[in-house]
């Protein structure tokens, strides 16, 4: 999710060299993040080569958004007590 970020479309290559994965691990996450809303993938074709592309949806925003909040005040309270 971090790497789609808002209205940006990867396609699939771009996401396995940036995630630094394989094909299976990745088409897996897209499968889960599609059937959880939160990105939208769409299939093509470029030089007749099939390509994918996907896209975060703005559930999938929200979504990391607040997952980076909730880590956020995580972090916030583990130096709380610290001092």
């Amino acid at each position: 999710m971090a790497t789609l970020g808002d209205g940006m479309e990867l396609d699939f290559m771009a996401l396995r060299e940036i995630l630094q994965c394989g094909d299976s691990p990745l088409s897996k996450a897209i499968r889960h993040l599609q059937a959880a809303e939160y990105v939208s993938a769409r299939k093509g074709t470029v030089g007749g080569r099939s390509r994918t592309w996907v896209r975060s949806t703005a559930a999938g925003r929200d979504a990391f958004a607040a997952h980076l909040q909730a880590l956020r005040e995580i972090v916030a309270l583990g130096g709380e007590q610290r001092l």
